[in-house]
């Protein structure tokens, strides 16, 4: 009789556990689905939210861009005075105030066109250096005129990362 009572025990005690180990594979799988299908719409609606101010962001600094561009800047930042050095001066920190102006939005876009946008704005810096220290700079007015030919020869370094800022805002959709 112990024999009969456990494979009875042994018959009713085996389905259950099959039938209890299939239960907990398809709640531990749909509870997984759950987790995967809640985070996936909290990412969508953080995109929705954040969508708008990356956009913001991107249009802050492609402005910031066209408002260092050498060309855009030196008819915007007239010279007080004929002195080169105090133009130069005064260019430099025009660039350097628009910049800070958008420091912040560096949060919003990627760590690749932050660094362009930064080198752009260096090599413009750089640019009107260069000019000033140019032998045929004597004065505002011809730091202008040197700068402006300068252009005229080669790109604007805000143009490349003007570039880069378009293409990575088209990858978004």
């Amino acid at each position: 009789m112990n024999l009969d009572a456990l494979i009875n025990l042994f018959l009713y005690t085996i389905p259950a556990l099959v039938t209890g180990m299939i239960a907990f594979y398809f709640f531990k799988e749909h509870t997984k689905n759950e987790d995967g299908r809640r985070r996936f719409l909290l990412k969508k609606e953080m995109q929705v939210n954040s969508l708008p101010l990356r956009l913001q962001a991107y249009e802050r600094m492609a402005l910031f861009l066209e408002r260092i561009t050498p060309s855009k800047l030196l008819i915007r930042v007239q010279p007080m005075t004929a002195d080169k050095e105090d133009y130069e001066l005064l260019l430099i920190k025009n660039i350097e105030q628009e910049f800070e102006h958008n420091l912040s939005q560096q949060i919003y876009i990627s760590d690749e066109c932050w660094s362009i946008i930064t080198a752009a704005k260096n090599a413009t810096m750089q640019m009107v250096r260069r000019a000033s220290m140019s032998e045929k700079t004597d004065s505002a007015d011809k730091l202008r005129e040197v700068v402006l030919s300068e252009m005229m020869e080669k790109r604007a370094p805000s143009d490349a990362a003007l570039s880069f800022i378009k293409e990575e805002v088209s990858d978004m959709w």
